[in-house]
């Protein structure tokens, strides 16, 4: 009995041993920095140090601040930052037709396929407003977002945010072109022409109107409206963004918020 305690001690001890050197804080003491703090290593006495001098990080070079932007000083820019051409052009339609024809559908009235199922109402292309919009503003918007649209900026590259720009003024100009924008040998014909050809009803070419089933989700039913930068009296700080429209509630009954 005195045996088999001694040698239950024993063992006790050698795995406490083992456990305690198990157990070493080498790790956990070893000198380190820590984000945002300071150090008395450096002589600047900033752990964080600064970039090698010419050296570029990970997506930093953006020498040509266009492509990136769409933005010249400040303000939208009206160009494309490389030639529009048809391969453009046919690079674009594809990406529009995965990203944007959800909302804004295939001819880009804004009346896409989950508007129609309750979501709020896209841009119309071919409204005034966006027909007159400036290059700059459909790269921005995409890269950025606008009302209830989100960005889509890791979702398409750079260089096909612009070819969906190329495009969409493309489809813009195909809803009211002219023979005179036109190659030559080249016809252009209405779209209820169109229509009746390919057997389709006269409807088909009758103005878009948005679904009952579409929402703005603005407290009295009207357009969402941004403000405009520096519409202010000066010195005067900028005004909320407006969720009210000229239209009263009672005659917008089936419009909603553009999203773009």
């Amino acid at each position: 009995m005195r045996l088999t305690s001694r040698r239950l001690g024993l063992a006790t001890a050698a795995l406490s041993l083992l456990v305690v050197t198990g157990c070493r804080q080498d790790m956990h003491n070893q000198p380190k920095f820590f984000p945002q703090r300071g150090t008395d290593f450096y002589a600047d006495g900033r752990s964080v140090r600064p970039q090698v001098e010419n050296t570029v990080a990970r997506n930093q070079l953006h020498e040509d601040a266009y492509f990136y932007t769409g933005l010249v000083n400040g303000k939208e820019g009206d160009g494309m930052p490389f030639p529009a051409t048809m391969q453009v052009l046919e690079r674009g339609q594809e990406r529009y037709n995965v990203y944007c024809t959800p909302c804004h559908s295939r001819v880009g009235n804004g009346i896409g396929m989950i508007v129609q199922r309750g979501y709020s109402k896209a841009g119309s292309f071919h409204s005034a407003r966006l027909e007159s919009a400036p290059l700059g503003h459909f790269f921005h918007v995409m890269s950025n977002g606008y009302g209830s649209m989100p960005d889509y900026s890791s979702q398409i590259t750079p260089a096909d945010r612009w070819a969906i720009v190329a495009y969409i003024r493309a489809l813009q100009l195909s809803q009211k072109a002219t023979q005179a924008d036109v190659a030559s040998g080249a016809h252009v014909e209405p779209l209820a022409g169109i229509a009746e050809r390919e057997g389709l009803p006269a409807s088909f070419a009758n103005e878009w109107v948005l679904p009952p089933t579409a929402v703005t989700g603005t407290p009295d039913n009207g357009l969402y409206v941004l403000p405009v930068p520096g519409a202010g009296a000066a010195g005067a700080p900028s005004a909320a963004p407006s969720r009210t429209n000229a239209v009263p509630p009672a005659a917008s009954a089936g419009q909603t918020a553009p999203k773009q």
